[in-house]
């Protein structure tokens, strides 16, 4: 792994910009399309050896730096007892919303049995080039806990809220509880063979920067302090909440469209690492367009220092898969001291 672009990026020894994108190992892969006819995405899920295939399917056809583990956001809880479904249209579906009362949950329990994604990560290890580095990852504590507290995914999180205020004492015991498991997940990881890995904070941009400093923040450090990978922290909408951002323990922040590389203050004096954000809309514009923005934030971000490519949030299922081809080509031909 010493020759990994995407891992000597966390000590600023990189030669070129490395990439990779969020969801890339996904829907837009017509070799994912083709596996998809035959198996639901549970059994993709809960199949090793799907999992592990589906894993390393964008390395070679996209030339990315590293792969990213082929599971879901929500596999930790499906782990503690949540009855949780996948659906092919309208993503995970959570079988009844919590009980405001974390001590009248008998059914949940602590994760203990991370076998399928471990054995999922060796195997991808098996068959990914020595240089390319595999990625882990975790929903952070807040993001879970919206889809259990919203039954799925939401529009206006209002049942999110009410739990929030209505119940503050058990949603800090769910934060908490969430926390200590996301740490033995991701640990678990680690032992397995990831080499780095992103927690995904999807939904933490609907909060103030106060509640996010005290509601998210806290947890959120631990995770870092307590998982001894280099690490990326990645934030939804995430510009009034940078400075907050700064204050975890991750190695890299990664953000999206709502910053502009390369002029921002607070990313301009941290000492962490970026990643970022080619507006994922863009996916759909000309090759011309593409180019030229592709380039404009290759030297907004190569201003940071510590520099990761990457996309503003995942790659949508309907984009063209040359389209990734040639930013890929791209980010690896950028000149860094130009």
């Amino acid at each position: 792994m010493n020759n990994s672009s995407f891992l000597q990026a966390f000590q600023g020894t990189n030669p070129r910009v490395p990439v990779w994108f969020m969801r890339q190992a996904g829907r837009y892969l017509p070799e994912y399309q083709a596996l998809k006819k035959k198996y639901s995405l549970q059994k993709m899920f809960d199949t090793p050896e799907l999992a592990a295939e589906i894993t390393c399917l964008p390395v070679g056809i996209l030339g990315v730096d590293a792969a990213i583990l082929f599971a879901d956001i929500l596999t930790l809880p499906a782990q503690m007892g949540f009855n949780i479904r996948f659906d092919d249209r309208h993503g995970p579906v959570i079988g009844g919303m919590i009980a405001s009362d974390l001590h009248h949950r008998d059914d949940i329990h602590d994760a203990d049995d991370f076998s399928g994604v471990t054995k999922t990560i060796r195997l991808a290890n098996e068959q990914l080039d020595a240089k390319v580095p595999l990625i882990g990852f975790a929903g952070s504590p807040f993001t879970v806990l919206t889809y259990l507290v919203e039954g799925g995914s939401a529009v206006n999180f209002t049942k999110t809220f009410r739990f929030i205020n209505e119940h503050p004492v058990h949603f800090e015991a769910w934060m908490e509880l969430l926390t200590q498991n996301t740490i033995r997940y991701l640990n678990a990881q680690k032992e397995a063979g990831a080499a780095a890995f992103q927690l995904f904070d999807s939904w933490a941009g609907i909060l103030r920067p106060a509640d996010f400093a005290y509601r998210v923040l806290p947890f959120v450090r631990r995770i870092f302090e307590e998982v001894d990978l280099p690490s990326i922290y990645f934030v939804r909408n995430c510009a009034h909440l940078l400075a907050l951002m700064d204050q975890s323990e991750a190695d890299f922040l990664s953000v999206d469209h709502t910053v502009v590389l390369g002029h921002h203050t607070i990313l301009e004096k941290t000492e962490k690492g970026i990643q970022g954000n080619l507006f994922n809309g863009l996916l759909y514009a000309d090759d011309a367009t593409l180019e030229k923005e592709t380039r404009d934030v290759l030297i907004g971000g190569v201003k940071h220092g510590r520099y990761i490519f990457n996309l503003s949030h995942g790659v949508f299922p309907d984009v063209e898969v040359d389209k990734l081809k040639r930013i890929v080509e791209q980010v690896h031909a950028f000149d860094k001291r130009n």
